[in-house]
Order: C-alpha cells, then structure tokens, then sequence
C-alpha cells in the first residue's frame, strides 16, 4: 500500500523511469541517459517538539514501494516496484520477505542526497586498504569487490538545551617535605623527598549546553561500530524530503523508534555533561562527582542519510565495509598478517633489549628523589582533557527529560 501522494518520475523523452544520479546529482534516464535537474524544494526544515512528534510527524514515504524484512538482521529495506531482491542488503541473508510497506512511519523530514557515486565508493574503498596496517602485502590487490549496494539508511537528530547541576569533592595538591634513610655501599644516609597530599574541599556548579542535530543511527542493518566510524556527515547539507531522490535507490525503515532512540541521545549527552561538569571541578583532581541534568526545548528531525554498503572477497573469505555516501569515508574489516605482527613485536623488544643493554640499569635508590605519593589513587580520579567552549546563554525554567 503506497500513499495517494505517490508517484514516479516518467523520462520526457522515452517515457522510462527516471532516477536519481548521484554522480551529476540529478534525474537521469538509465535508458536514454536524458538528464533532468531536480528542483530542491525551499521549504524550511522542521524541528519538531518531540512530545508532539508522533500527532504532528507526516507519514509514509510518498512513493511506490515494497518493504523487504530480513528474518536474520531484522533489517526492513524499501525497495522500487522494479526491484525484486532475494537477498538482504545488510547481512546477505536469503531468509528475507517482501511485504507491504507500512504507511504509519514517520516520513523522513530531509534527507542528505547521494554525492558519491558507485565508482567513486568503490576508489575511496581502495584507497582505505592501501592506508591499513598489518595487512597482508597482496590485500589491495588481491582484494575483489563483489556487492555495493547504495542504501538511504534512517537517523533520528535530536535538539536540546541541557541543564545541569553538579557537586563533588575538588583536590587541591600539596607538598610536605620529609626525611627518610637508605642504605648506600653499606652506609645509612638520611634524605629527604617531597610527598604529595590532597586537600579536599566540596564543590558544586552548573552550567547549560545547546545539544544540535545530535544523530542516533535508528538501523538495525548496519553494525553500529562502523556507522559510528563513517557518521562523518555534515547535516547543514540537510534538503527537504523529496521522493526524487530515492528514484533507483533502496531506504531502510527505522527499527528503532523515536522515543527509544532519544534514550540513547540521553544516554551520550549525559557522558559528555559528565565530562564538561568535570572541567569545571576547580582544583588539581576531584571524586564523588554527580550531575544531575534536565532538558529543555526538545525537537527532533526524521532524516535518511546515504551510505553505501557492499563485500569483497579476499582468498575466500568475505569481509564487510561501509563508504559515507556524502563525504567518501571508509570503515569496515579487513584480515591481519600475523607474520607482519610477529615480526613488528619482535622488533619492539629487540629495540628495548638494546638500549636497556646499552644504557644500563638505573640504580635502585635513584627513583626516591621524585615527588613521593602517599595519596591513595583509587580514591582520586584524573582531570579529565577539556576545553570549554563559549558560555551559552542560560535557557529559562528548565524542564525534566520527556518520559515516553
């Protein structure tokens, strides 16, 4: 079942089916090769209150389609009338059924377009093997790519001002000299070293941080360590939705939905307020830190972003990688050379044999004249890197995080 929106996109001059070209970003016939621009529609982009997203969210994906569910991934791919696929684009998998596609989803609100093209996915690919390390030598030759295939696969971004308070116990450093006595050449001699004690001293802060199209990949197709790899996208290029840019192209249908996919937007913005309100511990350590955060101004936006997915075969055994279909990065696996290894760590000890030989042994008694510490360095935790940005503007009367 389709929408009554909608539609396909007729060749004006052979009357074939036009698609999308991601090489000259724009229609072209794959029979006549008649090109034809798209014209990008000016409408602003929505952010849509996430309380309201599912009462205001349009739905289905305005044009002809067929779902195909993978019964191994869980992965359900839209696919062109035209497109009769017995295998799953994501695992492989032949346990795959084609059913209607369920006019109820969210319609994505914008998209990113293809800008890279098969060839190019396929050149920014060789290019990835060619920079690995510890790879067999003949990987990049040998190396045969077998299935590209160019996916639109679905995220949710999320907006959000985040307030939050925090307390915690900040460590001020300080030295006490103190004498101590070794046995040197069978004589004691009295000497003194510089132990580091911490003043503890409570703390507490706040501070608000404006979160903008934080993105949560909502496929359960793509291994989610790689799409963390190559989510390299640039959202200001967002367009608005137009069922153009799907013309010859698959799009995976979100499997995780909008309000379980803001719980992991939480679950990371929660890390990094962590880390910001640890910069903001004054002092040279700190422990017991708790931050408690409220939100404010929640939207989202449905979008699909592009990537291509595809296998290469390599002595027999298939490997997996991913290309941003926007930006050309490349993540994916490939084999080791467990000889370059061997060899490598061999190497390392060689190196630290030989200078341990060459330089001797520093005497026992030597390391008592650096700072002594007596602190217990379980209970202290290290300052973390951080360097903080422009202070935002404090938003007003902040609310607690929307419960589902």
């Amino acid at each position: 079942m389709t929408s009554p929106e909608a539609h396909s996109f007729p060749c004006s001059t052979c009357g074939a089916k036009l698609e999308y070209d991601a090489s000259i970003q724009a229609m072209r016939c794959p029979y006549c090769m008649s090109q034809q621009a798209i014209q990008v529609a000016q409408a602003e982009i929505r952010e849509i209150p996430i309380e309201e997203g599912f009462r205001r969210a349009t739905r289905g994906l305005a044009t002809p389609v067929t779902a195909v569910s993978c019964q191994d991934c869980g992965a359900t791919v839209n696919v062109g009338p035209q497109d009769r696929t017995v295998q799953c684009t994501f695992c492989g998998s032949h346990k795959v059924l084609p059913h209607e596609a369920d006019p109820n989803l969210i319609r994505p609100e914008s998209l990113v377009p293809f800008q890279v093209d098969r060839e190019a996915a396929i050149q920014s690919f060789r290019g990835w093997l060619k920079g690995l390390w510890f790879r067999p030598s003949d990987l990049k030759h040998v190396a045969t790519v077998e299935h590209v295939v160019g996916v639109y696969i679905p995220f949710w971004t999320f907006d959000a001002w985040i307030h939050s308070s925090w307390t915690a116990d900040a460590g001020h450093y300080y030295y006490v000299t103190e004498t101590y006595e070794v046995v040197v050449n069978g004589r004691t001699e009295t000497r003194t070293r510089q132990v580091r004690h911490t003043r503890w001293v409570p703390a507490s802060g706040q501070r608000s941080d404006h979160y903008d199209d934080e993105l949560v990949c909502a496929s359960k197709g793509v291994p989610r360590d790689m799409v963390a790899e190559v989510a390299t996208f640039d959202t200001k290029r967002l367009v608005p939705y137009q069922p153009h840019f799907l013309a010859g192209w698959r799009a995976e249908s979100y499997a995780v939905d909008l309000f379980a996919g803001w719980e992991i937007a939480q679950d990371r913005i929660a890390d990094e307020q962590y880390e910001r309100c640890a910069g903001d511990i004054p002092g040279d350590t700190y422990r017991d830190l708790e931050v408690n955060n409220t939100a404010q101004g929640v939207t989202f936006k449905h979008v699909l972003l592009p990537l291509w997915i595809a296998t290469y075969n390599y002595r027999g055994k298939v490997h997996r990688f991913l290309v941003n279909g926007q930006t050309g990065k490349v993540a994916g696996s490939a084999p080791y050379s467990v000889t370059k290894i061997v060899l490598f760590i061999a190497a390392v000890v060689a190196a630290i044999v030989f200078i341990a030989y060459a330089f001797g042994r520093e005497p026992a008694h030597a390391a008592h004249a650096l700072p002594y510490e007596d602190d217990s360095a379980a209970a202290m935790m290290p300052r973390p890197t951080y360097v903080p940005g422009p202070t935002p503007v404090q938003p007003s009367q902040p609310s607690p995080l929307p419960t589902p």
